[in-house]
């Protein structure tokens, strides 16, 4: 399995004739994922990379069917305008890759989404991708580049990777890879500070999913999602082995570090506490990304040992 995104999902694309909209069409067809229209008002009737495009998200369902999930690649100005265009015509779940979207726009954004039962990943978020399945938004660039870089699953070594950096999300998933870890999901949950799905969601998701073996995170000062993740393990909704490293240790109250939602303010979301909180927790934080891989087979090592020490003993 995988989460929220695979190839049975059927996508739809809002502004598929913009040059992100055509180019991440390209990049999400080519590797698999089922895109079955797009949408720019007034510029329905076309198509773009043989995909059908409608001027709104009411009409591309009323010609194609269900959509199950709808990215959006417009202007952050106006992602609100499209995100409840989408929410409103039934589509429940939203990927929204643009950033600068205003915060109060987003804070409306969710607002209507609880109200229609739907749920979003980002603002400013690089998407979800599912390796050998689907993607969603633009992790890898290119087709070529995302089924060279990232692992299908493999048995008792597979782990779902959730990060708060775009950059960070391709970097990890590299490098797990090539360390011969298999990867059921890549999460960037977006840059922003307030966002749809934020790293405890998805880490309950990952609980859920059997083909997640461990969850592997890049956290980031700011904020408090590192923190409710570490609630979720020390109370036990959160049992698979969590591996984390922590950005921004360097960082001072005030700074920003790399994006909006990594900023220190008022001494919360600081870089000790969200250590501090994981570690009490149980889960494993490495003081060097550089030590992830090893620290992510090991603790997979650990975990398979007793089932095949079991095995052979039968």
């Amino acid at each position: 399995m995988a989460i929220i995104i695979d190839q049975s999902k059927r996508v739809l694309v809002q502004g598929i004739t913009g040059r992100e909209g055509q180019a991440r069409t390209t990049l999400m067809r080519e590797y698999g994922t089922n895109v079955v229209a797009g949408c720019t008002p007034g510029k329905g009737g076309g198509e773009v990379e043989g995909v059908p495009v409608l001027d709104t998200v009411a009409e591309a369902i009323q010609a194609v069917g269900h959509v199950d999930i709808s990215v959006v690649f417009v202007p952050g100005r106006r992602v609100e305008t499209a995100a409840t265009e989408a929410i409103e015509a039934g589509v429940k779940l939203l990927v929204l890759v643009p950033d600068r979207v205003p915060v109060w726009d987003t804070m409306r954004i969710a607002a209507a989404a609880r109200e229609h039962g739907a749920a979003f990943v980002g603002p400013n978020t690089l998407g979800v991708l599912s390796p050998g399945r689907a993607v969603v938004g633009m992790i890898g660039g290119r087709a070529v580049s995302a089924q060279q870089w990232f692992n299908e699953p493999i048995p008792r070594q597979t782990v779902g990777v959730i990060s708060r950096s775009g950059g960070m999300t391709s970097s990890l998933g590299y490098y797990l890879s090539r360390a011969g870890v298999g990867l059921s999901t890549l999460v960037h949950v977006g840059g922003d500070s307030v966002v749809g799905l934020p790293i405890p969601d998805v880490a309950e998701m990952f609980q859920h999913d059997p083909e997640t073996d461990a969850i592997v995170l890049f956290g980031e000062i700011g904020g408090t999602q590192e923190e409710r993740l570490a609630e979720l393990i020390r109370t036990g909704r959160i049992t698979k082995p969590v591996i984390a490293y922590i950005g921004g240790a360097a960082a001072i109250e005030g700074t920003r570090f790399s994006h909006a939602g990594a900023i220190i303010e008022h001494g919360r979301g600081t870089h000790a506490a969200k250590v501090q909180a994981l570690r009490d927790a149980g889960a494993a934080v490495v003081d060097d990304f550089g030590l992830l891989p090893q620290t992510t087979l090991d603790i997979l090592a650990n975990r398979s040992a007793p089932a095949a020490r079991s095995s052979s003993a039968r």
